[in-house]
């Protein structure tokens, strides 16, 4: 066992041989020190060593006057710069603190020898996600875009398992909500100028219970025969105005008089802007009442989820590309709008969700049998009599490709983040180039040729539709589409 060189130094498993006092220490601490001491020395006597304490921590020049048990604080003839005055958990030795990487795990723990107050403690607002800080990390203007690296991975999964967004407000969901609302109205109010009354009756019901198809037509439908020259339905054909209540019509336009917006000026149908205006229109009240209940509860929620900005380029996208897709291979002279493509394309930004974060989602097997039925049921709604399924089909379409572009998917593992960016890759060029090649084929003198059964997509064959051929158009009265 080693001894320490220098005057009246001992340590406590260690028998001293004479009695001697140590500076700075009081009797009844010496008294204490003698019974623990005589303790130690029957240790020692049977071969036992304190584990717990490292011998060779203590410096023999540097520690005089030491004895374990006893304040280190004792007088002593070495300056108090020369002193350890710092010890840690597992008997470190410091003369200075540690550094703030080496802080002990015990934060905010009051010092040796003095109590601590609760009101010493540092204070931190609770975790609150409205509120977190971003992740100060390096993210490019498209990582930032999608989501990626502004919070902490963990913290997006606990997100995403509560279904809470990046935003906690669809804003733009409300907007185009409010404007859908408002064009509403004012259908309403040309078919009421037109005919007495804001609903059609005469000459045909509007089983919408909405404004008359020649009244449609003129505040901005889909309707190829405004859009470009069309065999069998040139612009100076002739049907019932928007006032006409009689069946055969008594009063009658042309199309180039029903179409509006100024005419076409002795020229070839050109109202392109048609595509877009027709996701704003509706055909009545049972049509904006159904779309505007699925576009402030599931569109509004894929918003929070993706943002206005990427939600704004999925909803345009796919109510825009619908209409292009009806527009080649629906019938010529039934005239389509709402935004049912727009919505059908939030709807695929939902399976880019269970695919995308399959074991994060609840019962992910369950949720695709529900998913799959309600896309069928959609699809089979699309055969009934003035609904355009190319809608709901190109906005679907549409919508899982650009949602996949623009969907802040959470990607743990490296080979899961290939495996996204690959599918974003592949999906960008496929939608511009399904874009490029139906405007392109719309504007052909038989876009029909491309695909001579797609037609039957939209159309269930019967006698009263002559068996989904011809232009669909009937002189004495308009058909009306409610998509």
């Amino acid at each position: 066992m080693a001894e320490a060189t220098g005057p009246h130094v001992h340590y406590a498993d260690q028998s001293p041989t004479t009695s001697t006092p140590v500076a700075g220490a009081s009797s009844s601490a010496l008294h204490r020190n003698d019974t623990f001491m005589s303790t130690a020395t029957r240790r020692n006597s049977e071969g036992y060593k304190d584990e717990t304490f490292d011998h060779t921590k203590l410096d023999e020049k540097e520690q005089p006057n030491l004895v374990r048990g006893v304040s280190t604080r004792s007088k002593g003839s070495y300056a108090d710069s020369k002193r350890y005055t710092y010890v840690d958990e597992d008997y470190n030795l410091y003369r200075h603190p540690q550094q703030e990487s080496q802080d002990s795990l015990v934060h905010n723990a009051a010092d040796i020898g003095r109590s601590g107050n609760y009101q010493d403690l540092e204070y931190a607002d609770p975790y609150n996600a409205e509120r977190a800080k971003p992740v100060a990390e390096k993210a490019g203007p498209l990582a930032r875009f999608l989501g990626e690296g502004r919070y902490p991975i963990e913290q997006r999964i606990e997100d995403k398992k509560r279904g809470i967004g990046r935003q906690k407000y669809p804003f733009l969901v409300w907007l185009l909500t409010l404007i859908m609302t408002c064009t509403f109205i004012y259908e309403l109010i040309v078919n009421w100028k037109q005919q007495g009354t804001p609903v059609s009756f005469h000459p045909t019901v509007n089983y919408m219970l909405g404004p008359s198809s020649a009244a449609i037509i003129h505040v901005g439908a889909r309707f190829p025969p405004c859009m470009k020259y069309v065999d069998g339905v040139p612009p100076t054909l002739e049907m019932g105005c928007m006032n006409n209540t009689a069946n055969p019509a008594t009063s009658l336009c042309t199309i180039e008089d029903l179409c509006g917006f100024g005419g076409f000026h002795d020229e070839d149908p050109n109202q392109w802007f048609r595509f877009i205006t027709a996701v704003f229109l509706h055909a009545g009240f049972v049509h904006i009442l159904l779309n505007m209940f699925a576009q402030l509860t599931l569109s509004a929620q894929i918003e929070r989820e993706m943002g206005t900005g990427g939600f704004f380029f999925t909803y345009m996208s796919a109510g825009i590309f619908g209409n292009i897709l009806g527009g080649n291979f629906a019938l010529v002279g039934i005239p389509s709008l709402g935004a049912s493509g727009a919505i059908f394309g939030t709807v695929a930004v939902t399976w880019v969700d269970l695919f995308a974060h399959w074991k994060y989602q609840y019962r992910p097997v369950r949720k695709l049998i529900f998913m799959t039925i309600e896309l069928l049921i959609g699809v089979a709604i699309g055969f009934i009599p003035y609904v355009d399924n190319f809608a709901h089909l190109g906005g679907f379409l549409m919508g899982l490709l650009v949602g996949t572009t623009f969907y802040p998917v959470i990607s743990v593992t490296r080979r899961h983040k290939l495996i996204m960016w690959t599918f974003r890759i592949i999906a960008i060029p496929i939608a511009i180039i399904l874009f490029v090649v139906l405007t392109r084929n719309f504007y052909k003198s038989d876009p029909y040729a491309a695909c001579s059964w797609c037609r039957y997509l939209s159309c269930w064959p019967t006698a009263a539709n002559d068996h989904c051929k011809g232009t669909g158009i009937v002189t004495t009265s308009t058909n009306s589409t409610g998509i």
